[in-house]
């Protein structure tokens, strides 16, 4: 059957190996990396390659061997180095990019024993984490270096790796050891089957047919074959990689009846070198054109390679790995997408495209703007194919250049790319001809010929320059309109990326001689581009001295399931094999923002294969909705709470507040005939009044939840008129996508007696899933189990939106009476679930001449969407943290949760936390500017410093470990050498500009809601001694599991080994708290260590009688006397609580402290940047895993990089999200990481209100990748006084490549001025 072609679907359904991970289905995450081997005929050799599972259709694979993680190593038999050092090195933590990486790492080590960190980072660049922060996966990885090649950059340690450059001493400081690893040994690798070898050297015999019921694949095994498939079938389209068909057909449920698979044909692979160039066929992968450029280059003389040379810079950044694996040079040229980067380079070295057909035999097409006749449109004919690509050499004059800026700077498509070639005459700056192309700035590749044109008999000068900037203003047309957005930086960038070209190429003449006007020396930076460099320093822990080397407590140990999630063998919820009878339940969602559904026709769904049955409101047992705090969200959407449409479906009252609300669900046999039926409910509307979505629109009509908070402090009016200056900003901040790699789902499963419902789900909090279910179906929780092993990360998006699908996926079960699975689909995860609030910090700060803030009133709105929600308790908690480290005397804080008709804005690490705290350092940064002081200084004047200090809201703590801190972090940072030398650079480099920035933090650990303080646990001993725990928390990467082994440990005195944690059960442990707030260490920890100090003081007696016995004895003896050997832990945590009409309360348990600093280099230009280093210093007081502790710092902060600099979410004018998925959606990347990464842990700090004086840590650092943001802004403000602008500027958060190239202002943005606001109709709209 060929109703499901991908090779993810095969392992996981008809194989049952379930290591190879669906992430995304669009080729974007890495998650599903997998080696294809095949034999090479042409060369006669065997490949070894990754691909996405996703993306290959397995119909393609004749011939091929495919090794999955499951093939190279296992617990239950040996482990494979790689994935033993991945895990020996932390680098695993929920464990759901673990196999990719894997796969990622053996196939390089599979061509290359020997690689270089180079390597590394190129094989890994298209696998995406979002736990770990990347450090310790390469820290893990890196251990496979030739130490010759010089690990470190590359070679920049001075040939050393930093295993040699003296950090690594084997001393108590290091996180961990590669001492007994096991060896990589080649010889040991799995052979190429020989009788697939045997097939390869065959020649290959008749076409290949795979028909399924709506879908069949043609493989034709020569070229004859194809163009008479061709001209048969002059629709189809033809296939190879699949990188651009595939993510169509996967994500946005494209059809094509029919498909030629052209990989066979041995004709289109050739390779052939002549004396005008080289001839690439046109199915070679992009990876094979990238090794070919690099041989040439290598080989030949530079003047020849110039083309290939800028070829190559753009096939370095272009897609990830497995994408180049897979993409073909044909197959990227045809797509005819603007944002595909060769099309622009190739065209400007004069391409030319073979294409053949059976009844018109070949022709040769230029590669020019001609070719593309719309997006995704050429002009070749229906029953034409693609031959060759004929590249030719460049001349001895001829320079060439190539562009691009993208969201991320790997793996992302460009906003805009460009490719530009000139010739000069011989000996002269006279140009002879030019050729430039952009991509992206239309919906085809642009020539801006007349330009080119008028510039020909030019000489290469400033005059040429100045009349080409006007003339490309002119030539590329965008209208305000225009699809993507982004249109003055778009246009900006043509110039941009023309001025690079126009000071490269002088530069090159004078090398030549050629008598051509003086380039500035600070101008040459600007012609270097960001060097993509991967982290590669040990960060250092410290134990302390009186810590016993057998005591598991406070020592760096391995996460409890590293190796099984390295093995592929951690099972999560949609690796559980398939129940006799399982159903799937596929969400139907509304497509307007506010209307009333006037019917909902399910019948065509209902008619389609294997669909058993349609829900909706009317289907409900119990009560259609989940309750938090008494606020009420529908499961399926009704005009009231209560309402119950009719059960015919047909006719409803219902009204939708979202695009993406659930409306109903299709019940089928499969996920493809679900998805497919929940296309075809037809579903009636009338649009309804107002609609908006901004936060700026929803103050206009005074949209906004109750109750508004407001916490106050001092006497604002007073304070107001004795302030030297006054100061009134805003600063906006976007919301932010979780982008676990695991989508939301469960599995619900009836047990067929009084009721009974197991729950096998991805959920956070699974007592209010298991609550919310029990009312749905109007049964009692008793009934209902949750199961949660593990969940493929979380960030606080697994708390609320989960216990909704779960209800709607048990009503299906109980519909249906047999067990239902859900498994939301990336798209539709990002679009139902969203994410963290978008705010808007509007303040007013009274401040005197030397710094000091006497007085700050700021009001917070935030983004609510369409339901409460958490936002009241998000906006509470940025209330809460609006002073961060500073003692502002008079401090007023106002909370607006603005209502708006978007999808329910919820929780999300830091919960509110990083956008209170980033509102007050910009008041602090922007109070700086004014005072003309640098932004530390003004820092260090507004902090805490009273051994005893109250917050705002009068609770009190010690800033004593905040200061220190903050002063470990300057010091080992070398913050004021690093400011000048700073200084220094800008002074002398015009168009890069750096930037330094470092901040304090002061972070509430804890729920403001008192009754989530407390933990429970269950802990068993069993006759031979072994011990089991379970606890109410939820292991989601964060090392919960690992840390109560540790405890459990160190109480029993038994080893971690003998200690086993299965799962978290409702079953087991009744009634827990979620597992958030930076609490669920602190409480689960308390709880195992009651549950096993019961158990201890149960044991003493045999233990004093029988001091010889061993564990056991101990054990059967306690047994033989009849003692309980089982004993529940609780954990009655504190008190904390908010009277928010007094300003007063103990809002939470202690406080955790940090500092950061950062420095960023920006590319004025073009508005990229590069994070050069980081420094962080963390108090997380006695850590109880310093390398779980660091982890969860250094992915906290990426994910802060991502929050403040990276992830952009854009709306449509109607409401719809459209960036759903990682190919609009960009997570930090390993190019995003610093490449000085270092992570302190503040020695001798002590914490005596958590467990063994440790620190929660998970939310904290998140915050502290605002320096990035600052550093930046610091940049951007060294570029304006260059140009005598303000220092003061607004800079909305993330600071994307757009904001900080338009807020760099110079002559080229003002040739794209922004048009008047109501003139236009937007691409998108910011919320």
């Amino acid at each position: 059957m060929l109703s499901q072609n991908h090779l993810h679907v095969s392992l996981l359904y008809i194989v049952l190996l379930t290591g190879t991970k669906y992430g995304c289905g669009g080729g974007g995450c890495g998650a599903c990396t997998v080696m294809v081997s095949k034999y090479d005929q042409l060369n006669n050799r065997v490949l070894h390659y990754t691909v996405n599972a996703c993306l290959q259709p397995i119909c393609t694979l004749h011939g091929a061997a495919v090794v999955t993680v499951e093939g190279i190593g296992s617990t239950k038999t040996k482990l494979h180095p790689v994935q033993e050092r991945i895990a020996k090195a932390h680098g695993s933590q929920c464990g759901f990019c673990t196999p990719g990486m894997v796969m990622s790492m053996y196939t390089l080590l599979r061509n290359k024993p020997h690689p270089t960190m180079e390597d590394i980072r190129e094989a890994l660049g298209g696998n995406l984490c979002r736990c770990t922060g990347y450090r310790p996966i390469i820290d893990g990885f890196k251990t496979f270096c030739d130490v010759s090649n010089g690990c470190c950059q590359n070679g920049e340690s001075g040939g050393k790796c930093c295993i040699e450059n003296g950090t690594k001493q084997h001393n108590d400081k290091e996180l961990f050891h590669m001492d007994n690893v096991l060896p990589l040994d080649p010889s040991q690798d799995l052979i190429f089957p020989p009788e697939l070898m045997i097939m390869g050297k065959k020649r290959a015999c008749g076409s290949l047919c795979f028909q399924g019921d709506r879908l069949k694949l043609i493989s034709p095994v020569d070229l004859t074959n194809l163009l008479e498939l061709k001209t048969e079938y002059p629709e189809a389209p033809v296939v190879v990689g699949n990188t651009t068909i595939g993510p169509n057909m996967q994500v946005k449920g494209v059809h094509h009846p029919l498909t030629i698979y052209a990989g066979r044909v041995s004709d289109l692979h050739t390779v052939t070198w002549g004396k005008d160039g080289v001839s690439m066929g046109a199915v070679c992968t992009l990876s094979s054109l990238k090794e070919e450029m690099e041989r040439a280059v290598r080989e030949m003389e530079a003047e020849r390679t110039r083309g290939y040379q800028a070829l190559l810079q753009t096939l370095r950044c272009l897609a990830g790995k497995q994408i180049r694996n897979m993409a073909t040079i044909g197959g990227n040229i045809l797509s005819a997408n603007p944002k595909y980067d060769l099309n622009s380079v190739l065209a400007a070295l004069d391409c030319t495209l073979q294409v053949m057909s059976k009844e018109n035999g070949t022709r040769a097409i230029t590669l020019n703007e001609e070719l593309f006749t719309g997006f995704g449109k050429t002009v070749l004919r229906p029953d034409e194919v693609l031959l060759s690509i004929d590249i030719p050499y460049s001349k001895p004059w001829e320079f060439v250049s190539a562009f691009r800026q993208a969201q991320r700077r790997e793996f992302a498509f460009s906003i805009v790319n460009a490719g530009m070639k000139v010739l000069f005459r011989e000996g002269t700056n006279i140009v002879e001809s030019l050729n430039i192309y952009y991509g992206g700035v239309g919906p085809t590749l642009v020539k801006v010929g007349r330009t080119c044109q008028k510039l020909v008999g030019r000489s290469w000068g400033e005059e040429l320059l100045a009349d080409a900037c006007r003339l490309l203003e002119e030539e590329v047309e965008l209208s305000d309109s225009a699809h993507g957005g982004k249109v003055e930086y778009r246009k900006t960038l043509t110039t941009s990326f023309f001025f690079k070209f126009y000071m490269q190429v002088l530069q090159e003449l004078r090398e030549r001689d050629v008598n051509v006007c003086l380039l500035p020396l600070e101008y040459l930076s600007a012609l270097k581009p960001f060097k993509n460099e991967v982290v590669c320093l040990f960060p250092l822990q410290l134990v302390s001295n009186a810590q016993s080397s057998q005591d598991p407590v406070g020592h760096p140990m391995m996460h409890q399931a590293a190796f099984h999630q390295a093995t592929g063998e951690a099972q999560y919820y949609d690796d559980i094999p398939a129940v006799q009878g399982e159903l799937f339940v596929y969400m139907v969602t509304s497509t307007r923002a506010h209307a009333k559904i006037i019917n909902i026709d399910p019948s065509e769904a209902l008619g389609m294969t294997g669909v058993v049955t349609f829900l909706s409101a009317g289907d409900v047992p119990g009560q259609n909705r989940r309750m938090l705090f008494n606020n009420p969200e529908e499961l399926f959407a009704e005009e009231e709470v209560g309402y119950r449409t009719v059960p015919s479906h047909y006719h409803s009252r219902s009204v939708v507040s979202c695009v993406g609300q659930i409306i109903g669900a299709v019940v089928a046999e499969s996920r493809e005939q679900a998805r497919r039926a929940a296309q075809m409910v037809k579903v009636t509307y009338q649009d309804l009044l107002p609609v908006f979505f901004t936060i700026e629109e929803a103050i206009q009509h005074q949209s906004f939840f109750d109750p508004k908070r407001k916490l106050e402090r001092g006497d604002m009016d007073k304070a107001f008129e004795t302030v030297d200056q006054i100061l009134e900003d805003e600063i906006y901040l976007g919301g932010q996508e979780h982008f676990y790699m695991e989508t939301q789902g469960l599995i619900a499963v009836p047990k067929g007696e009084n009721g009974e419902l197991e729950l096998f789900v991805a959920s956070q909090h699974s007592a209010y899933t298991q609550e919310v279910v029990g009312i749905t179906l109007g049964i009692d929780s008793n009934k209902i189990t949750c199961h949660v092993r593990r969940l493929g990360g979380a960030f606080g998006g697994k708390v609320m939106k989960i216990a909704s699908l779960s209800a709607i996926t048990a009503t299906a079960a109980v519909k249906t009476g047999r067990p239902v699975r859900c498994v939301l689909e990336r798209g539709d995860d990002m679009l139902i679930t969203s994410g963290r609030h978008p705010f808007l910090g509007k303040y007013k700060v009274g401040y005197n001449n030397d710094g000091t803030i006497m007085a700050a009133d700021i009001t917070y709105y935030s983004n609510g969407g369409c339901t409460l929600n958490e936002s009241l308790a998000i906006m509470e908690k940025a209330l809460l943290h609006m002073d961060n480290g500073y003692k502002i005397p008079n401090l007023r804080g106002r909370g607006l949760v603005c209502k708006t008709y978007l999808p329910s804005y919820t929780a999300f690490r830091g919960f509110g936390g990083p956008q209170g705290l980033m509102v007050m350092e910009s008041v602090l940064h922007e109070v700086a500017v004014k005072c003309g002081l640098p932004p530390q200084k003004v820092r260090e004047i507004n902090m805490y410093r009273e051994e005893e200090c109250y917050t705002h809201y009068k609770q009190l703590f010690s800033p004593r470990d905040m200061l220190r801190c903050w002063d470990e972090c300057l010091d080992k940072a070398g913050y004021h050498d690093r400011l000048q030398a700073i200084q220094q650079f800008n002074t002398s480099n015009r168009w890069k500009k750096r930037g330094i920035s470092a901040v304090p933090m002061k972070f509430g650990v804890g729920f403001s809601k008192g009754f989530f303080n407390q933990g429970a646990a269950l802990v068993n001993i069993y006759k031979d001694g072994s011990v089991l725990v379970a606890h109410g928390g939820t292991e989601m990467g964060q090392g919960i599991n690992t840390k109560a082994l540790q405890i459990a440990s160190h109480i029993l005195k038994v080893p971690m080994s003998s200690i086993h944690i299965k799962e978290t059960c409702t079953g087991n442990v009744p009634n827990a708290a979620p597992s958030a707030a930076s609490f669920g260490t602190d409480a689960v920890g308390m709880a195992v260590k009651d549950a096993c100090e019961k158990l201890m003081r149960r044991l003493k007696p045999f233990m004093e009688n029988h001091p010889k016995y061993t564990w056991q004895q101990w054990i059967f003896e306690a047994y033989c006397q009849k003692v309980s050997l089982s004993a529940t832990g609780f954990f009655m945590g504190p008190h904390t609580d908010m009277d928010w009409e007094n300003s007063e309360g103990p809002a939470y348990y202690y406080f955790t402290f940090g500092a950061c600093c950062s420095e960023v280099e920006i590319d004025c230009l073009t508005g990229d940047h590069k994070n050069l280093r980081t420094d962080i210093v963390m108090d997380v007081g006695r850590s109880l895993n310093p390398a779980i502790d660091i982890g969860q710092i250094e992915g906290g902060f990426v994910q802060g990089i991502g929050l403040y600099t990276i992830e952009e979410l854009q709306f449509s004018l109607e409401g719809v999200l459209m960036t759903r998925g990682p190919s609009q959606y960009k997570i930090p990347a390993l190019c995003d990481v610093p490449p000085q990464f270092n992570v302190h842990l503040l020695a001798n700090a002590q914490n005596p209100h958590a467990i063994y004086r440790s620190k929660g840590i998970g939310e904290p650092p998140v915050f502290l990748a605002s320096t990035i943001f600052f550093a930046i802004k610091e940049a951007v403000a060294a570029a304006r006084r260059e140009r005598g602008l303000g220092d003061s500027f607004p800079l909305s958060s993330p600071a994307t490549a757009e904001r900080i190239r338009m807020a760099c202002e110079d002559q080229f943005t003002e040739m794209a001025p922004s048009p008047e606001k109501g003139t236009f109709k937007p691409w998108s709209i910011n919320i």
